[in-house]
């Protein structure tokens, strides 16, 4: 059973971690993003810290709320950046990047956005797609399905099928924690995919260190259920109310609900509210609870993080009531100024509806500003360090590498990066690197032998040129298939070191000069004709 909250400031209140662990999912967010257009504003605060992308579009985009959306070519390296021409759009929704499926094949592939990041922080991570029928006549197609992944961690699947139906677009949020200097955010086949995958814009916001800091970020990623201003019947709020352009939904249900101004500083709540989420709330009828169902989807079973805020409408004036969440008592009395409070809870167990309610026998009746509901979901394993930045060199190398390469090149496991195969445990490492047959042009880089944990390298049938690259540090290498290239120089003498080494094929390529004696050796398959040029050996 879920513990009470327990206080930890004058104005601030936390939930107990629950004794039990909670069981994990992992969690869909879809919420609808109205097609409105946001009026202009006379001054704006700061540009919220971070990248907003404008997938798609070729120029940087200003909207009238004062935001500047980034065009996306800085970010991502394939795809088919998209435009829509259906009336009344806002801008931001006017173009996406599409990214090719292969129906059929049997390794699904991601397409990644890379932007840098400050490791260690954490970070609002928001996608928005918009369908637009971009890959059919007249619009008349259905959007694909398909998984969206940070960094190493599977998110959520992307459904935006009723939403579109209902022409509206679809956005999923979360809070994650940098593990490096730069994040990767990636839209991924899956069993469902039959069609070509799209983006219409992400959004990567820097978060100040106070903000969700309840959350272990090191285990688990967050993802938004409902944000919700409660007693507000008026439009989204967003930037520049909220510094970090969190979207607060209204939510009026049946209950009272009363408006009032308040001068709330937001600075005194880790969350960093915007202040205007306390100017309404809802409120019981005298003499009786407040009762309402939020957030109002079904959810699966499992731990959740549930901020609720409150402020007193009545200036000077002070309420005293218990809250309950699925009549599980989560804070006994609660006393609420106009100064306003917030208690949350970092991991609460909920399952199906969720009913709030607050009792009071005090003269005031109980009320309610606002709340927020996040699933909380395990973070995934990353490819080692030493690995990633190989691997980005080795890329650099070639002309044209394959369309998958970018994020995590390891995980999560079943979207590794084409020719890519990875160790499972704690250290995820790459243990082999095939390219063969892929009609790729460049040369080797010297990088792979940074790849310490190689056992199997194949660059075979393809058109490499320039010189082998000494690979005298991969002791664990066993076959190197460099065979049908345009290879130039010299074999590298230290490939004869190589004592785990098994298969060594060099056949027709370009190369020169004497064969290392030590390579003729009893356990080594070792090809080097027809089509090399080497030198006859020396007489003994």
């Amino acid at each position: 059973m879920p513990s009470s909250p327990s206080a930890t400031s004058s104005s601030e209140r936390q939930s107990k971690r629950m004794e039990r662990p909670p069981p994990l999912f992992l969690l869909r967010f879809l919420f609808l993003f109205p097609l409105l257009v946001v009026p202009a504003l006379s001054q704006s605060p700061p540009q919220p810290k971070g990248f907003l992308v404008n997938c798609g579009s070729t120029d940087d985009l200003f909207t009238p709320d004062g935001l500047r959306w980034l065009a996306d070519s800085s970010f991502v390296s394939a795809g088919s950046p998209r435009k829509l021409s259906l009336p009344g759009l806002l801008p931001v929704l006017s173009t996406l990047r599409s990214f090719p499926v292969r129906p059929g094949i049997l390794q699904p592939r991601k397409f990644c956005y890379v932007l840098r990041a400050v490791r260690g922080a954490r970070y609002l991570i928001r996608t928005t797609y918009f369908y637009g029928g971009f890959d059919s006549p007249a619009g008349s197609g259905t959007p694909p399905v398909f998984d969206q992944i940070v960094d190493g961690t599977f998110w959520t699947t992307v459904n935006t099928t009723a939403d579109y139906a209902a022409g509206v677009a679809s956005y999923y949020e979360g809070v994650f924690r940098a593990k490096g200097m730069t994040m990767s955010v990636c839209v991924a086949e899956n069993t469902y995919t039959t069609s070509d995958l799209f983006i219409s814009a992400l959004e990567t916001i820097l978060l100040e260190d106070s903000v969700y800091n309840g959350t272990n970020f090191d285990e688990y990623a967050m993802g938004l259920i409902a944000r919700s201003t409660f007693g507000s019947i008026g439009s989204t709020l967003r930037y520049p109310d909220d510094r970090f352009n969190r979207y607060w939904q209204p939510f009026s249900g049946s209950a009272h609900a009363m408006t009032s101004t308040h001068n709330i500083s937001s600075s005194d709540f880790w969350n960093l509210p915007p202040a205007m989420i306390f100017n309404t709330a809802l409120v019981a009828d005298k003499a009786k609870p407040l009762v309402f169902q939020w957030p109002p989807n079904l959810l699966p079973s499992s731990s959740y993080y549930i901020a609720l805020y409150f402020a007193d409408t009545l200036p000077g004036s002070t309420r005293t009531f218990d809250v309950y969440v699925n009549d599980y008592r989560f804070y006994a009395n609660l006393t609420v100024t106009s100064a306003g409070l917030v208690v949350f809870s970092t991991q609460w167990l909920l399952s199906g509806l969720t009913t709030i309610t607050l009792t009071s026998e005090s003269p005031l009746p109980p009320l309610i500003s606002a709340g927020e509901v996040f699933g909380l979901f395990s973070v995934g394993n990353v490819t080692h360090t030493r690995d990633i930045i190989a691997l980005e060199n080795i890329k650099k190398n070639i002309a044209s590498p394959p369309s998958d390469w970018s994020g995590d090149p390891c995980m999560p496991e079943q979207y590794s990066w084409t020719g890519i195969t990875c160790s499972n445990g704690s250290k995820i490492r790459v243990v082999a690197l095939n390219l063969s047959s892929m009609g790729l042009s460049g040369s080797l880089s010297p990088h792979i032998a940074r790849m310490t944990a190689l056992t199997d390298i194949s660059f075979a049938y393809n058109n490499f040129t320039g010189p082998i690259p000494d690979l005298s540090k991969l002791k664990n290498l066993q076959k190197l298939h460099l065979q049908n290239n345009e290879l130039t120089g010299v074999i590298p003498p230290s490939l004869a070191n190589l004592s785990q080494l098994r298969e060594l094929y060099l056949e027709n390529n370009n190369l020169t000069g004497e064969i290392p004696r030590r390579l003729f050796r009893k356990g080594l398959d070792f090809r080097f004709l027809p089509g090399n040029h080497f030198l006859p050996p020396p007489a003994n």
